[in-house]
């Protein structure tokens, strides 16, 4: 490790901290991982790490050293510091003591659209639930989908929460975020890409009666008042999961995982 930290007065600890925070995340340009699975993702992938904290326990152990080599390999500093001050930068009740300051990378929507001659998007209109946001982005990833788009007024793509629940998906996948609605109305059309919809209304069919074997986007709204007008009114089909039982609705990431896993279903069988 480069050298060690004994101060919680460190500007790198107080940057590590200051990074919880929406604003000082849009401010910096960057974000946290938190624990050893993710850091090893992280270490694996092309996105830029600024630096880690690491405390002398966990950089005892085999895995930790693998994944501290692979940063050294990388010329990333890495700071040792004892639990009590690696607590200070930690989100996480029970840190595993391995922690990266990362860059954000921005993808356009126009990179995400190209990833794939026929593309399939998961796209989140206003969801709010950060859990909700990374489990979808790691289904996305699991189902084959070719990239993901977090509208204006979705939860932050690099908050603690939804950075943990992708898994380390968020390496994995090229995602447009902060999209305005009207952009990528246009550039859905510009591809000729079909806008899929989820909502429960009259004119709504169920979701194994749609075709995703050409390129679709299918977007999922806010946990409590679903798509916006302006894509539901755009949309090309509308679909609805049907539900036997006395639930009133899914969860947004498992209706995910059923809507996307059909498109998987329908696209292989295609082959």
């Amino acid at each position: 490790m480069t050298e060690r930290i004994d101060s919680p007065a460190n500007k790198k600890i107080k940057l590590a901290a200051s990074l919880h925070n929406r604003k000082s995340r849009d401010k910096e340009g960057l974000f946290i991982v938190e624990g050893v699975r993710l850091a090893e993702m992280a270490a694996a992938s092309s996105w830029e790490i600024v630096f880690g904290l690491c405390t002398r326990t966990a950089a005892a152990e085999p895995r930790v050293q693998k994944i501290l080599a692979a940063l050294a390999a990388r010329q990333c500093p890495v700071y040792e510091t004892d639990e009590d001050i690696y607590k200070k930068a930690a989100a996480t009740v029970a840190p595993q003591g391995l922690l990266l300051v990362m860059k954000q990378q921005q993808t356009s929507l126009r990179q995400v659209l190209s990833a794939e001659e026929q593309p399939l998007l998961l796209v989140l209109d206003g969801l709010q639930d950060p859990g909700n946001a990374g489990t979808m982005i790691r289904t996305a990833d699991a189902a084959g989908c070719s990239g993901v788009v977090f509208l204006t007024d979705t939860v932050d793509l690099f908050s603690d929460k939804t950075v943990r629940s992708t898994m380390g998906s968020l390496f994995h996948l090229p995602i447009a975020v902060q999209v305005e609605r009207q952009d990528l109305l246009a550039a859905l059309q510009a591809k000729k890409v079909r806008l899929l919809v989820t909502a429960l209304d009259e004119t709504a069919c169920q979701h194994f009666a749609v075709d995703y074997r050409e390129g679709a986007a299918v977007v999922f709204g806010n946990e409590g008042n679903g798509v916006s007008q302006e894509l539901l009114a755009a949309a090309e089909k509308k679909l609805y999961i049907p539900m036997l039982g006395e639930a009133e609705s899914l969860n947004a990431a498992t209706a995910a995982a059923v809507v996307l896993y059909e498109a998987l279903r329908q696209r292989i069988h295609s082959q």
